[in-house]
C-alpha cells in the first residue's frame, strides 16, 4: 500500500507527546522496517492496527494508529504512541527470530 504520509493535528500530536514519544520520532519509525498487526478490539468504527519498530535513535517505539483517506490519497494516522519496555522489546525479538527460522 502506498501512503502520502502521516496525518497530524493537536489532539494525537499531544496524545503522542504525552508518553514522550515526538510526532518526528514516529515519523522516522514510519521510514523504517516495521511490524504491523491489525487491532480490532479497540474500535467499531474505524481499522485500527498496532506497529512496532525503532526511531532512528534504535529506540524501540510502539504506536497505534488507523489509516485515513483524504482526495484519494492515505495517511497514517497515529492515535497512540510510546516506547517499548524492555520485556516488550525482549519479546518482539524472540518472536522475529522465531519467524525468520520458519522462512
Amino acid at each position: 500500500m502506498k501512503v502520502a504520509g502521516l496525518e497530524w493535528d493537536e489532539a494525537n500530536g499531544a496524545k503522542c507527546r504525552k508518553h514522550g514519544v515526538s510526532p518526528a520520532s514516529i515519523e522516522q519509525m514510519f521510514r523504517r522496517p516495521i511490524a504491523v498487526f491489525p487491532d480490532p478490539s479497540h474500535s467499531r468504527q474505524e481499522e485500527r492496527f498496532k506497529a512496532i519498530g525503532t526511531s532512528d535513535d534504535e529506540r524501540s517505539i510502539f504506536v497505534a494508529f488507523t489509516l485515513r483517506t483524504r482526495r484519494a490519497l492515505t495517511f497514517i494516522r497515529p492515535i497512540s504512541a510510546r516506547y517499548m519496555h524492555k520485556k516488550e522489546i525482549d519479546h518482539y525479538e524472540k518472536e522475529a527470530a522465531a519467524v525468520q527460522k520458519r522462512r
